[in-house]
């Protein structure tokens, strides 16, 4: 017998409304803001169109919604160099926007938490502008990393150190004379010059900016790059090229150093004297999950980005290690391990565990997806991976935005293929994203991946994901929590109970047949059952409630 498992549940706004560490359970969806839904036609997605679509992300079933940058930027990276963190940038709308959204998604029983840009500024915020007017060795430059050049004439950068997007981490300023004079860092691109943290006057603002935010109404931040914000003293040659393969391999001097600890036990303590229960989330690069897990003890932040699952390899074996690695981290310090599978700097996982095969790379996402919402602790969705987009990798040259595609020594370029703007309805681009166009062409095969055209169809992706977050919400069992390894279950599964509940998911590239291990509810492919026996196909997870 063939037994399809198609969606009989819905979320209930009970099941989302917990409050009791919310975090420690929570489902967040991460919103690319540009790339979600565009309210006025100028092919960019803004803040208004987010509060438009609100409806959408709660009948989903997430608990959270996590937004990237919307504030005043030149947008050289996105977003991620900030102007001005008190102001919404005009692409996006103003900040009574921002206001509106909060307030609409509070009333849906959705949180909100926003990004928070504290390792750099842009360099058209009105802190670099003065540094650059300023004098060398002047009070408006001691807020970010000026130095004198190494050399005769001051001609060579003064360390080894390289920007992520690939090049020099420093460029040379020019004073108004004409002459070359000291150098800034700036570990990402020349735009975003970077902070420098042991200033005070840069910690207070930061306290004023967080204030900001939360005043308004906000439920937490993700903080970017949270484990680079303190350079280790005297600015030491690294000696190595390639810089950028090493981050979350070891400790370098600009990243993941102890210092940054004291800041975010210091914002622990300000989030905790709002009501609410006000969260911190580290985006952290580090080099073993017990590094990690130092970002998450009890005093300083609540959660920590695990990007040692989002780039594990598709096989029990490493999927196996990793989760029982970050467990065991997370452990020790009493914090919530978290899960994501895809965000907007990679590419999204259908594409990647496919390795040129979009059938089987949409398998094993739908298996990951079951895999990744049954562990214990709070799980990340990036817009879109619901529907089951691939990653769109024939965007042509001219219409790519991302600052690493044209720094060709760095990252990989292809961010922009993660971030194309998603497709809503209708038969033809923009796919309801807006009335207009979109900023990044979308492809013509995404009219059989749009919300509308998989909404009610049982066996797509969309369907899904909604039948999981309902079932996470009323089975007990799941969210945080303990979990136990099967052991008994055949070398290429991986299955594990949790009370009243056991997941299994078989990675190999041929079915098995197992014992029934309960009640079906949820399988990401059609099941064949024979007496006590199931033949669980290639690539697929299943929950059985026991």
């Amino acid at each position: 017998m063939t037994q399809d498992l198609a969606p009989t549940v819905r979320p209930s706004a009970d099941a989302r409304a917990h409050t009791d560490g919310w975090w420690r359970s929570a489902v967040i969806y991460q919103v690319y803001v540009r790339s979600f839904a565009d309210s006025d036609g100028d092919g960019i997605g803004d803040l208004r169109g987010i509060r438009e679509r609100l409806p959408y992300l709660a009948g989903l079933g997430v608990d959270a919604l996590w937004l990237t940058p919307f504030y005043a930027s030149p947008q050289a990276d996105g977003g991620y160099d900030v102007a001005d963190y008190r102001a919404v940038d005009p692409l996006f709308g103003q900040l009574s926007d921002a206001d509106d959204l909060v307030r609409e998604a509070h009333r849906l029983g959705l949180r909100v938490i926003v990004d928070i840009v504290p390792n750099h500024t842009s360099d058209q915020h009105a802190w670099f502008r003065a540094a650059l007017a300023d004098r060398p060795g002047g009070t408006a430059r001691e807020r970010y990393h000026f130095r004198p050049g190494k050399g005769e004439r001051g001609q060579l950068p003064p360390n080894d150190w390289e920007s992520v997007f690939g090049g020099p981490a420093w460029t040379r300023t020019t004073g108004p004379d004409g002459e070359s004079g000291e150098w800034y860092l700036h570990l990402f691109a020349p735009e975003q010059p970077d902070l420098n943290w042991d200033n005070a006057e840069v910690r207070a603002e930061f306290d004023s900016v967080l204030r900001f935010w939360l005043d308004l109404g906000v439920d937490g931040f993700r903080i970017d790059v949270a484990h680079g914000m303190v350079k280790a003293a005297g600015l030491p040659d690294i000696g190595l090229s390639e810089q950028a393969k090493l981050i979350g391999a070891q400790v370098l001097p600009f990243f993941d150093q102890d210092g940054v600890h004291e800041i975010h036990r210091a914002w622990r303590q300000l989030l905790d004297s709002y009501d609410g229960q006000r969260i911190g989330v580290a985006e952290a690069w580090a080099p073993t999950s017990e590094r990690l897990a130092l970002y998450v003890r009890p005093d300083e932040l609540h959660q920590a980005f695990n990007f040692q699952f989002l780039t594990c390899d598709w096989g029990a074996a490493p999927m196996r290690q990793v989760i029982d690695e970050s467990l065991a981290a997370t452990r020790s310090v009493g914090a919530p391990t978290t899960w994501v599978l895809s965000n907007h700097d990679v590419v999204r996982h259908a594409t990647r565990y496919g390795a040129g095969d979009e059938e089987l790379g949409l398998r094993r996402a739908r298996a990951a997806a079951l895999l990744m919402l049954a562990l214990p602790g709070s799980a990340y969705v990036y817009q879109g991976e619901e529907l089951g987009l691939p990653e769109v990798v024939d965007l042509p040259d001219e219409v790519r935005q991302d600052p690493a595609f044209f720094r060709g020594d760095g990252q990989d370029g292809t961010r922009d293929g993660c971030r194309v703007p998603l497709p809503w309805s209708g038969e033809a681009a923009p796919y309801g994203f807006g009335p207009g166009g979109s900023w990044l062409p979308q492809p013509g095969r995404w009219r059989e991946l749009s919300v509308e055209a998989q909404s009610g169809d049982p066996r797509s992706t969309l369907e899904l994901y909604r039948s999981a977050l309902a079932l996470r919400g009323e089975l007990p069992g799941l969210g945080d929590g303990e979990m136990v390894w099967l052991d008994d279950a055949p070398e290429g599964v991986l299955a594990f109970s949790r009370p009243g509940f056991v997941c299994t998911l078989n990675t190999l590239g041929a079915e098995v047949a197992l014992p029934v291990p309960g009640r079906p509810v949820l399988s990401s492919a059609a099941l064949e059952f024979a007496g006590g026996t199931v033949r669980i196909p290639s690539d697929t997870c299943v929950w059985w409630a026991v």
